[in-house]
């Protein structure tokens, strides 16, 4: 049995990487689109923008994975029905439930490397996406200031940059500001260099001339200088954003909907994604038994499984779309909690009661199963 549990398993393992693969690099080039803008408009390094897309692929996979395997093991299923080695397999007196055995073992394997995911993988990725968002954003010479174009901020301040020399030295350069409603600023000035305080970012200019205009009376006036400094206060520092829910783990989800200082409703959202954790690596077992229960314990048919195959199909959405709901509902309804249990547990134990009590084929059967053949 061990030899027949190592064909099927890996054939199963095959159509997961695969199918899984396949999904992964689609929904990868979606949630890449929003960041073509930093790498086109702003200047963001090509490995800062793989590093970035590629921390979120550990929550993409955890999301793919049950529909994943649930494609692999209906189509080896499938494939073992059309090539009649299943019939061969009943008619010899092998059980469904030894025959499911494979899809039952890598299902268990991907539910266990789920919890890992689920509950290390992802938080530090979204720790670390989180890091490195808050540095692009407050990286003004990388993200900000362009050579040979002119940046606005705020729609109040533009400056244009002709070349970057050394780290935060620049040459060429134009300010115009409009922060104030009745005069314009222009400075320009030969060189300057880019510092960064406290308070925020400031260009240090050397050698240039201020012009300012008066916008109601229409009188200008202008001086030069030799050491001149353009503040930017907090334009463009971002504030780090706070830890997310996604970050955490199932212990400090609990830790926080325990805290009496915690509201109500956020207790209940904190222990219904922490419940949600639990469960959601279960459904790589589930999806994986709804695939192949209704192909094992269905009649062997010519004209194929079609109707098997759409009722598994229906089956495996309609748990998808209700875990997603009572999910949705345990945020507002704490009592939910047990429907999603039900959700998750009720599949599992009758593809489990279906496969053990499905009878192994009769004398009759098998020689009737092999005419058809």
């Amino acid at each position: 049995m061990k030899k027949l549990d190592t064909y099927i398993a890996k054939q199963i393992m095959t159509g997961f990487l695969l199918v899984a693969l396949s999904l992964m690099s689609m929904l990868w080039l979606t949630q890449s689109l929003r960041f073509v803008e930093m790498v086109t408009d702003k200047g963001l390094p090509v490995y800062l923008f793989v590093e970035m897309t590629s921390l979120l692929m550990p929550r993409i996979f955890s999301i793919l994975s049950p529909i994943a395997l649930f494609v692999a093991v209906m189509f080896v299923y499938n494939r073992l029905i059309t090539d009649s080695e299943l019939v061969v397999m009943k008619a010899v007196g092998i059980s469904t439930a030894v025959i499911a055995r494979a899809a039952v073992l890598i299902g268990v394997l991907l539910a266990l490397f789920n919890v890992f995911v689920l509950n290390v993988g992802v938080p530090r990725a979204e720790n670390k996406f989180r890091d490195l968002e808050f540095e692009v954003k407050n990286s003004f010479t990388k993200m900000m200031l362009r050579e040979g174009a002119f940046t606005t901020f705020k729609d109040s301040t533009t400056i244009f940059i002709d070349e970057f020399v050394d780290e935060g030295v620049v040459r060429g350069i134009i300010v115009s500001d409009s922060k104030k409603a009745d005069e314009k600023v222009v400075t320009v000035a030969e060189s300057g260099k880019l510092e960064y305080t406290d308070a925020g970012p400031k260009l240090l200019l050397n050698k240039g001339t201020r012009q300012v205009m008066n916008k109601k009376s229409g009188q200008f006036s202008s001086m030069t200088f030799d050491d001149y400094a353009v503040d930017f206060g907090d334009m463009t520092v971002a504030r780090k954003k706070s830890k997310s829910v996604r970050e955490w783990g199932i212990k400090e989800l609990f830790a926080e909907a325990r805290k009496p200082e915690t509201p109500a409703k956020l207790a209940r959202a904190y222990r219904a994604e922490a419940h949600r954790r639990i469960l959601a690596p279960l459904f790589n077992l589930v999806f994986a038994l709804l695939a192949c229960t209704g192909l094992l314990i269905a009649n062997f048919n010519r004209r194929g499984q079609g109707k098997v195959i759409m009722i598994s199909i229906l089956a495996m959405v309609a748990v998808q779309v209700l875990d997603m709901t009572l999910v949705n509902m345990a945020r507002k309804h704490e009592w939910m909690v047990w429907l999603m249990y039900l959700n998750c547990l009720l599949p599992l134990f009758i593809c489990g009661e279906l496969l053990v009590k499905s009878p192994v084929f009769s004398k009759r059967q098998k020689k009737e199963q092999l005419n058809e053949i």
